[in-house]
């Protein structure tokens, strides 16, 4: 077993920093500590505990440059998108801030003879597992939920984002967050299992592929700890007979690169009619044919490399299987040969079951683009996915749009001649084998949270 690990420019394939593995023993005082400070901080009103998470929100628009340059040296995402995702991170503690206290307060219900009381307690230390797509974003997502609820939070970050994950600890407690509240383990994979065992753990967070979700609920469960997981997906955007083809091309470029195509809701499987489709894979592969791949670093960079280079050598397997088993490359699908993780803006078509492109979730630049005889074959491949996570429909009829989401699009999340990621007051998570629980909106803030009922004569 290595005893340290290395974070790596994606861009450069040069080393950025070595960081040492904690010991198991300096992993238990971690987590006793974080159990420490909960005690104290779940003391606090909710209203004391909003005006920290406000502070924090500035903390980190303070910081937005600094961390920007950091997320896009370790993971390669474009420079605007890093400072983005500040932006929305930022965003999130906001709406924490100014919604927490309502929607954690007591609930007054009448009960025969007197009064019923529903109270929100925080529960304890909550433990989260977060990948490296948005190093900021992923961390700040369950974690401002749950300090507003009162809970301490554990972060074991991927290993190539070590350094977001540590500046981000550093952001919180420079704007005010007590020490140890929120604490980061440099820790492996066995050293995680423990850390689930641990008996001051309260609960599980997971962000990241199926495989990992179905291992760490496993262990969870074996431990009788709830868990919520957000795990990959391969969105469908489906394009009807009655769509407005510019708006569906555009939106569909961007949703199939936005962060270098390394999101577990972009468009992934474009689902076109018979009467659009011609249409709409000319005008498409003629606009990802055009970006061109660049330095992250530089603001006119359309695309930037992938996280990193075994993930684009999975990438790249996953396209060459499925030009083997029948699909077409019409733009990109070859590796380039040049320093640094990436891979090209690519469009497959001829993409059917039994390809990765249409069965499998394809994380980098690649869109599967798939003919449907209609309107309710395009539903129906849109469904046809053990995925549920997000998806799209584009239509000119907004009502009948919105009745294909709400009764038949089989995901948590739908896109209307649009895209969208994630939006604070929004609810984010999945169904089938995208995970379960959800996130944003108020509903990640009572996730992991003591329910109790109070009977009062």
């Amino acid at each position: 077993m290595t005893s340290q690990l290395k974070t790596i420019n994606p861009a450069t394939e040069e080393v950025i920093e070595t960081y040492d593995l904690m010991t198991d023993d300096q992993a238990s005082q971690a987590i006793d500590a974080c159990h420490k400070a909960f005690l104290e901080w779940k003391m606090r009103s909710t209203e004391e505990r909003a005006k920290v998470i406000r502070a924090l929100g500035e903390g980190l628009r303070k910081n937005k440059d600094e961390f920007a340059r950091l997320m896009t040296r370790e993971v390669g995402k474009l420079i605007g998108d890093s400072q983005q995702e500040i932006d929305l991170c930022a965003a999130i503690c906001d709406f924490t801030a100014e919604h927490g206290p309502k929607e954690l307060a007591d609930e007054e219900r009448d009960i025969p003879g007197g009064t019923g009381v529903v109270s929100y307690a925080p529960v304890g230390v909550i433990y989260g597992i977060q990948p490296w797509n948005f190093p900021c974003y992923q961390a700040v997502r369950y974690a401002i939920a749950n300090l507003m609820a009162g809970n301490g939070v554990l972060l074991k970050h991927a290993e190539n984002c070590t350094g977001s994950g540590l500046f981000l600890k550093k952001v919180l407690e420079e704007a005010g967050l007590p020490k140890d509240l929120f604490t980061v383990l440099v820790i492996d994979h066995d050293q995680s299992d423990r850390v689930i065992e641990n008996p001051l753990v309260r609960g599980v967070t997971l962000t990241g592929s199926d495989k990992a979700g179905r291992v760490v609920a496993a262990k969870a469960a074996e431990n009788l700890k709830k868990t919520v997981l957000e795990l990959g997906s391969n969105d469908a955007y489906i394009v009807l007979d009655d769509a407005d083809l510019d708006t569906a091309v555009e939106a569909c470029v961007q949703g199939r690169l936005y962060n270098n195509g390394q999101t577990c809701v972009n468009a992934k499987r474009f689902v076109v009619t018979e009467k659009n489709y011609d249409r709409f894979v000319e005008r498409y592969a003629e606009k990802m044919r055009a970006v061109e791949l660049g330095d992250p670093s530089e603001e006119d960079t359309k695309l930037g490399p992938m996280a990193r280079s075994d993930l684009r050598d999975t990438l790249a397997e996953q396209v060459q299987e499925s030009v083997r088993k029948g699909a077409r490359a019409l733009v990109g699908g070859e590796t380039p040969d040049r320093t640094g993780a990436y891979y090209p803006a690519t469009v497959l078509v001829d993409v059917a079951p039994g390809q990765p492109a249409y069965d499998d979730e394809l994380f980098g630049p690649v869109a599967s683009i798939i003919k449907a005889k209609d309107d309710d074959d395009a539903m129906r491949i849109a469904n046809d996915s053990r995925y549920g996570l997000g998806g799209g429909i584009f239509s000119a009829d907004e009502k009948r749009a919105r009745e294909l989401a709400a009764q038949h699009f089989d995901t948590g999340m739908v896109s209307i001649n649009g895209f969208n990621i994630a939006i604070p007051n929004m609810p984010f998570g999945g169904v089938k084998d995208s995970g379960y629980g959800r996130e944003h909106g108020g509903f990640g803030m009572k996730e992991f949270v003591n329910i109790k009922s109070i009977y009062m004569a």
